[in-house]
């Protein structure tokens, strides 16, 4: 029996609760046969697929290393992980949940610090007065180098954090901090302010291929399978279904329509009966609506789609061409 492809995901938290979530929405439920507590699984209906459940920054490492075949986890732990990211991993898909972003943060009190200008004028009148550089308390040592390389400043040392890292200037343990955050209020809380262009990274949890693993024609043609589901899902979550019954319709109505409310007639115009199908976003559902009552339009149902398959699968060329 040949190797299964494996899939890693977060173990714990609301990183796992939406992981789950995503799979799940796809049609692709994730179990566990051998009991809550296992930190291996499976994807239900799916042969040759094993779940690995890790800590979101193993996920990364184990990508890196090609020990695995798919991981979910942040963008800012695979570019602080892999020095060498986009020569390892292949970035399938954003999956819009666990955002945040990696940022400087200075005190509050530094009114003069308005932007990362400002940080390096202070930086190096810190170094000229008290005869040491400036400490920046991280667990993105690399990120941060790399961030304050590209702006030329040089004044500043690094301290690893290994525990609550914006408590480190109030400890006295630094004089500003690189963190992650997600709406900032922790930072405020401890009397830290985000720098203006102090952003390094805007991360989200994001579908990930390691490029050094096994990738035999079976792991491919599951991972096909995996990816047909994610992006039908996916083009189904852009519209909501519009039924009704239209013998009016014609051409220029549904040009019109297409360009006022961004419809899609996935079947062609209306039926002998005058039965019409559209896709329609969801913000525009209600103008639809109207503007078909307003021409003649009998009752109108609206429905969820669950699926949108398509001849192409732009999930699985992006893998595919990134291997």
């Amino acid at each position: 029996m040949s190797a299964p492809l494996v899939i890693a995901v977060p173990a714990k938290g609301r990183l796992q609760e939406n992981t789950e979530a995503f799979f799940a929405r796809a049609g692709l439920p994730l179990v566990k046969p051998r009991g809550a507590r296992d930190y291996r699984g499976a994807i239900a209906g799916l042969a040759g697929v094993e779940i690995a459940y890790l800590s979101a920054s193993e996920i990364a490492s184990a990508l890196a290393q090609g020990t695995i075949h798919l991981g979910i986890t942040g963008e800012d732990l695979l570019r602080e992980t892999i020095a060498d990211m986009d020569k390892r991993v292949v970035i399938v898909d954003g999956l819009g949940f666990g955002l945040a972003n990696v940022v400087v943060a200075v005190p509050q009190a530094w009114i003069d610090v308005r932007n990362m200008a400002d940080l390096d004028d202070v930086a190096t009148a810190f170094r000229l007065r008290h005869d040491r550089k400036m400490r920046v308390a991280t667990k993105y040592v690399n990120l941060t180098r790399d961030f304050f390389s590209g702006l030329g400043i040089v004044d500043y040392r690094i301290v690893e954090s290994s525990g609550a890292t914006e408590g480190a200037p109030a400890a006295g343990s630094a004089e500003l901090i690189v963190d992650i955050t997600t709406t900032g209020t922790t930072l405020a809380a401890n009397g830290l302010k985000i720098v203006e262009d102090g952003t390094i990274l805007r991360s989200q949890a994001n579908l990930v291929a390691a490029r050094g693993a096994s990738w035999g024609e079976a792991e491919r043609e599951i991972a096909r399978r995996i990816l047909d589901r994610i992006a039908a899902q996916a083009r189904a979550r852009a519209y909501r279904e519009v039924r009704t019954r239209f013998p009016g319709c014609d051409d220029a109505l549904l040009t019109e329509a297409k360009e006022l409310f961004g419809v899609v007639a996935p079947f062609g115009g209306p039926s002998s009966s005058g039965m019409l199908t559209l896709h329609c976003p969801p913000a525009t559902v209600y103008d639809l609506a109207s503007f078909m009552r307003e021409h003649g339009a009998q009752s109108i149902i609206v429905a969820e789609i669950e699926y949108v398959f398509a001849p192409d699968n732009p999930l699985y060329s992006r893998l595919i061409g990134g291997l």
